[in-house]
């Protein structure tokens, strides 16, 4: 933690000049900058993946960070000395102090608490942002076939292309043709699911309102961060996909010329 403690107080002596006493919280925010920078390639080989998980690797990978950043605000002593981040501050608000705190100096309108509701309010424009885009994505996603299969008895069509083996698979898909989708139930409760997950991004609301004030920064950053690099993602991988269909489309209309 002394070498975390050193870094971020180095990043704050040299923006100090610029931006005077919240230098430090500058540095906090750059910090986590860098870090997502070093995650950045994680982060886009789980985006490829498509996977349901995506993205939970960098998300574990910062789990040490953020507890290093929790204790290093919330220990008055660092390797046996005194914690020199502790009198540093957001504008009015120490950046070792909860709302909680905050609320005690002046109340919900106080100075502190004005510094708070603004993390919040940062903080709840990305949660919001967030879940737009996660809806937009459940809703936009194809419903999930299910193969049919031929049973034993050439029956009913079983989900996933489940039992009866690689020969049951080939005869069933090749006798019946297109997939099956999935059951209105199905499709209903995985659409109800799909509009639940992505409120859960409000959930850093609860947890910058009980953390230090600096660990509340690390949050805002590196959760803007995930929105804006899976957004980014998803645009160039929307573009290459519109790339490639042009190119279909122009080798089709050669090949009718032809």
């Amino acid at each position: 933690m002394s070498v975390f403690t050193h870094l971020v107080a180095e990043l704050g002596r040299l923006l100090e000049p610029v931006l005077a006493e919240s230098a430090t919280a500058a540095a906090i925010v750059l910090f986590t900058v860098l870090v997502r920078l070093a995650l950045h390639p994680l982060s886009r080989a789980a985006f490829r993946g498509a996977t349901p998980v995506a993205g939970c690797l960098p998300t574990l990978l910062q789990l040490p960070v953020f507890f290093v950043m929790y204790q290093a605000f919330s220990s008055s002593e660092v390797a046996g000395e005194a914690n020199e981040l502790l009198g540093h501050r957001l504008f009015a608000a120490p950046l070792g102090s909860r709302w909680a705190d905050a609320l005690g100096e002046g109340g919900l309108f106080g100075a502190q608490g004005l510094v708070f509701l603004g993390l919040f309010a940062a903080v709840g424009v990305v949660a919001a942002w967030s879940a737009v885009r996660g809806r937009r994505a459940a809703a936009a996603a194809p419903a999930v076939p299910v193969l049919p299969v031929a049973g034993p008895r050439g029956g009913k069509a079983v989900p996933g292309g489940a039992k009866g083996g690689s020969r049951g698979a080939g005869a069933g898909a090749g006798r019946a043709g297109a997939p099956v989708e999935l059951s209105a139930e199905q499709q209903a409760a995985m659409r109800k699911l799909g509009g639940v997950l992505p409120l859960l991004s409000f959930g850093t609301l609860v947890t910058a309102a009980v953390v230090p004030l600096a660990a509340g920064l690390y949050l805002l950053t590196t959760t803007a961060w995930s929105v804006a690099e899976r957004a980014w993602l998803q645009h160039r991988k929307d573009r290459a996909a519109r790339v490639d269909g042009t190119a279909e489309d122009v080798a089709a209309a050669g090949r009718a010329a032809g």
